[in-house]
């Protein structure tokens, strides 16, 4: 069976002025409104990465960087 998933390094931005996710140079770079405590910006940018790639939020995990602004995060 062919291994379907896909890693990427992402830089997260909290407290941002907006939602949303870019593309930029093999990064993407996602800016979310909400703060990092408690795990609750880790959240918004799994439900933000799955609206952007069109995956259900339970097929993205954080591999690294639970703590920090840049992550690794797999699509299953």
């Amino acid at each position: 069976m062919k291994d379907l998933s896909k890693n990427f390094n992402i830089r997260v931005t909290p407290h941002s002025k907006q939602n949303k996710v870019v593309e930029s140079d093999g990064v993407l770079r996602v800016y979310t409104t909400v703060a990092p405590e408690n795990g609750h910006a880790n959240s918004a940018v799994i439900e933000l990465l799955s609206e952007y790639l069109n995956v259900p939020k339970s097929r993205i995990k954080i591999l690294r960087g639970l703590t920090g602004r840049d992550k690794v995060v797999t699509v299953d």
